[in-house]
């Protein structure tokens, strides 16, 4: 693909890229998406899915509306396994997308930095959380999720990286990711699965 004959430019980079291409695509209901990255933060995948999962079941298995949501007791959405922040939090963000009208096909055609500027508003969700909806429901190819731990660890080991201070990490991880551009969302994909493999 693409993506990889411009990746492979980084030599350190690209022993990593050996696995099967990555495919980045648009998928709808954004609120929900959003919802299931704020269910997932600080849990392993596997105890996010399960939770999702519930989260689901409780609108018979279908993905609910913001409507739907906010209708949801919070003892309902507490019963799920949800602490009571993360029970706001979704709120918040089924308030927010019915409040100011947004809808996935605006989000698909704004700018990474104005989406960002836009869903950050919203109590509970950070800017890597906005990345992680950007990357992987939002069709965004060059996003760099620089306070990803995965990546960073990924990228300590692969670059061998040091650093006294996060703020300088960061820095030398934008600078090793500016050759990326315009496929850094890739980058990142190939980066999570080398560590997940083990290789960290």
């Amino acid at each position: 693909m693409e993506y990889k004959q411009h990746l492979k430019k980084d030599k350190k980079l690209a022993p990593v890229l050996v696995e099967a291409d990555h495919v980045i695509k648009k998928r709808k209901n954004t609120p929900v998406r959003l919802m299931a990255s704020i269910i997932s933060q600080q849990l392993s995948t596997k105890v996010a899915a399960i939770i999702f999962a519930r989260f689901l079941a409780l609108f018979d298995g279908k993905e609910p509306s913001c409507d739907q949501v906010l209708a949801c007791s919070n003892e309902s959405l507490r019963s799920i396994g949800l602490s009571q922040s993360k029970v706001h939090y979704i709120q918040n963000v089924a308030e927010f997308f019915l409040t100011h009208k947004i809808t996935d096909k605006q989000l698909y055609a704004m700018e990474p930095e104005a989406i960002i500027e836009l869903l950050t508003q919203i109590k509970g969700v950070g800017k890597w959380t906005v990345e992680m909806l950007m990357l992987f429901s939002l069709g965004q190819e060059d996003v760099f999720a620089v306070d990803d731990l995965g990546i960073q660890q990924a990228m300590i080991r692969l670059y061998g990286i040091e650093s006294s201070t996060k703020k300088e990490l960061h820095t030398k991880m934008v600078a090793i990711s500016s050759k990326w551009t315009p496929f850094r969302s890739y980058a990142c994909l190939h980066l999570w699965q080398w560590k997940d493999q083990g290789a960290v």
